[in-house]
């Protein structure tokens, strides 16, 4: 698979605080893409396609959910006018239902299904790429009721994936391949805020997804396109 990711594209990296991870503000300065998966992202392209100059940027939020992504999305995505635009939206539109469960502003699958689809509606028309990234619960219990919930909002993104022609990531798997060898605590305390393992883990399932070639030498170069 050729590397999707072209020279002189921008690539705009949205969601909640798994992509935010500290990133300073506003959007486009130095030192804006946080301490996460995003900036490990941007290190890897840089050391393995030296001469594609591809532009990162970050909008992730902490504690957003589907809705509150819905209120942004004009001046968080679409002003920006990227070229690629990776979303990876759901982890507290679940959690919420476990910690804060008598809130009644509760985002229901199918809440969370008719809002994300819309907002892909919305943007899909003017950008060249689009990767959707699964929400995840550092879990390999699929029966743990956290988990099994959150494996229904990543099944919807399966779906809006295939029908918006996007990349499709699936963050969960990556890590239920890591937990068949370590454990949850290895990575994180509260199976959500990953370490700086768990964010390369996130950051080479998007690598692997778009067609990064982990082989690639360094040192040879290519015709930019």
């Amino acid at each position: 698979m050729n590397m999707k990711l072209k020279n002189r594209q921008t690539v705009l990296f949205t969601g909640d605080s798994i992509t935010d991870c500290g990133r300073a503000h506003p959007v486009g300065i130095r030192a804006g893409l946080g301490e996460g998966y995003v900036a490990l992202v941007d290190s890897l392209l840089a050391t393995f396609y030296p001469e594609r100059l591809i532009r990162i940027l970050n909008t992730g939020i902490s504690g957003n959910r589907v809705v509150d992504l819905e209120s942004r999305w004009r001046k968080d995505v679409l002003d920006l006018k990227p070229d690629w635009l990776s979303v990876m939206i759901g982890i507290n539109d679940v959690w919420r239902q476990f910690d804060s469960a008598l809130d009644p502003n509760q985002v229901t699958v199918e809440r969370y299904e008719e809002m994300y689809r819309k907002l892909l509606a919305q943007a899909r028309p003017e950008i060249k790429g689009l990767v959707l990234m699964t929400p995840y619960f550092i879990e390999i219990n699929r029966d743990d009721p956290m988990r099994a919930k959150m494996d229904e909002y990543s099944d919807v993104v399966r779906r809006l994936s295939t029908e918006f022609d996007a990349v499709f990531v699936d963050t969960q798997c990556a890590f239920d391949e890591f937990l068949r060898h370590r454990p949850t605590q290895s990575l994180c305390g509260d199976r959500v805020h990953p370490n700086r393992t768990g964010h390369m883990i996130i950051a080479r399932a998007f690598l692997s997804a778009v067609g990064f070639n982990w082989n690639r030498a360094s040192k040879k170069t290519e015709v930019t396109r």
